[in-house]
């Protein structure tokens, strides 16, 4: 029996996979996978990486925080934010980082302290996934395929 899959943001529905094996989650406490059948649960998401795997298929995203909706047959993602790491711009991402690791060391006012390690933080998490999906050759790996590719 395969878990249908959802990832929302506030934006728009920015996945959906109705027979998924397997949901790999950044919960907040640490990695979460969840199998058909897991028991109800409701918890946050941290920043971390969503993998979703059919078969031999696999997407990956970017996950910037949320709640997450764990049942039985169903698992709906809320994120605050999310990508898929087939489509992070990487020069857009390296310039963010640069610019807010430049930022961090010459120093920002406390009010933007915050706002700044995190975009730092989105943008390492972002550029790290990215590398990681381009430097797998995709020896038996292939993409699920959402219904506007």
């Amino acid at each position: 029996m395969p878990i249908h899959v959802e990832l929302v943001t506030q934006e728009r529905k920015v996945f959906e996979e109705k027979e998924a094996d397997i949901v790999v989650l950044p919960a907040a406490e640490g990695e979460m996978g969840v199998l058909p059948n897991h028991a109800p649960l409701l918890t946050t998401l941290g920043f971390g990486e969503m993998v979703v795997r059919k078969g031999n298929a696999e997407e990956r995203f970017a996950i910037y925080g949320g709640v997450v909706d764990v049942r039985p047959d169903k698992v709906v993602v809320l994120a605050d934010t999310a990508e898929s790491s087939f489509k992070i711009d990487l020069e857009k991402v390296e310039a963010a980082r640069a610019r807010a690791a430049r930022m961090l060391a010459d120093g920002v006012p406390n009010e933007l302290n915050r706002d700044v390690a995190v975009e730092l933080r989105k943008a390492e998490l972002a550029l790290r996934l990215s590398r990681k999906v381009n430097n797998n050759s995709g020896a038996g790996k292939v993409r699920i395929l959402d219904d506007d590719e």
